[in-house]
């Protein structure tokens, strides 16, 4: 580690395969957590690479338990986190909706770290039990139409840095990884990140793969469809800028979109928000995410039919009866 901190301090950069490695070492407990706290947070003084990134990630889905739900043409609907914007459950509600209105969903969560209340948070606190089983998953997938992965039971470089990234309590390359290391591995991915920057790198990782994707970047900062503001998108076909008004939306205040102080304030508005009984910001905010899920899925279709059967799916009860088949196992 004493080599690896060196080629850190000097700013050079690692290879792919270097990359690759040091997760490795990460992850067999070659480093002591000291070590691997240094590296972290040296390493996120610094712009990531798309070479590092790409081997980081290749080797966090190589150490992965992997799970295969064939003949399911999955999305998931995945934020990077570290905006530090504590925004409400928006990417866990829009999976619901999306399940609700017919489109089977792999959920990629995980606590939250540099934020109050992850995706897992406010599903334990909600009576959700997480399982790496493959049959019960499927199961729920059958019944609900979605199944939760909670990122540790299938990723045991994520296990080992816990600890340690709730201790630094700042974003850190984890939060790269986590979209990029579903381990149902789906056919179509919405992923949400803090920075353009981090949307190119992740656009040039994907473009070598067979995915629909698309990735969202609020420009003042957000790692979703936030409403606050304009946002881009980049998927197969490219980079776009998206005014709000184009969209017949209207802009709000981030105070309107926060999510609380505590799992139990985070719970109790994601409960308000899958009964239909949230703000007009919070459903809209969350009906926007959903329809561009939807049209990841179905790129000829316009966003606005795309928001209508998001709108049918929260609003009709069929994402909260998605989550109750869910919770109930």
């Amino acid at each position: 580690m004493k080599q690896i901190l060196a080629h850190l301090f000097e700013y050079k950069t690692f290879t792919r395969e270097e990359a690759y490695s040091i997760l490795n070492k990460i992850t067999t407990g070659e480093f002591n957590t000291s070590q691997i706290a240094a590296f972290m947070t040296a390493y996120s003084m610094r712009s990531i690479r798309v070479e590092e990134l790409e081997g980081f990630r290749e080797a966090m889905y190589d150490l992965s338990i992997k799970i295969n739900f064939d003949g399911y043409p999955l999305i998931d609907l995945c934020g990077t986190g570290g905006d530090g914007k504590n925004t409400f459950n928006i990417s866990t509600l829009a999976s619901f909706v999306v399940a609700g209105a017919g489109y089977p969903v792999a959920k990629h969560g995980n606590y939250g770290v540099s934020s109050g209340c992850g995706s897992s948070n406010v599903m334990e606190y909600l009576g959700y039990t997480f399982t790496n089983d493959g049959d019960t998953l499927l199961r729920q997938l059958q019944s609900a139409n979605i199944c939760f992965l909670h990122a540790p039971l299938f990723h045991p470089a994520m296990k080992t840095v816990a600890p340690i990234r709730r201790e630094l309590g700042v974003k850190t390359f984890f939060n790269m990884l986590g979209p990029l290391s579903n381990p149902a591995n789906p056919a179509f991915q919405l992923i949400g990140v803090y920075s353009l920057e981090l949307a190119r790198l992740y656009a040039y990782l994907l473009q070598k793969t067979t995915k629909n994707y698309t990735i969202v970047h609020a420009l003042d900062g957000y790692d979703e469809v936030s409403l606050t503001g304009n946002f881009k998108t980049i998927d197969n076909l490219g980079e776009r800028f998206h005014r709000l008004e184009q969209l017949g939306l209207r802009q709000v205040l981030p105070a309107a979109i926060e999510g609380g102080e505590t799992v139990q304030e985070a719970a109790g508005i994601f409960s308000e928000v899958i009964q239909g009984k949230g703000t007009a910001v919070q459903h809209d905010v969350v009906l926007t995410n959903a329809a561009l899920a939807i049209q990841t899925i179905n790129p000829s279709k316009s966003f606005e039919t795309c928001f209508e059967e998001a709108k049918d799916s929260l609003l009709g009860q069929r994402a909260l009866n998605s989550f109750k088949k869910l919770i109930a196992g």
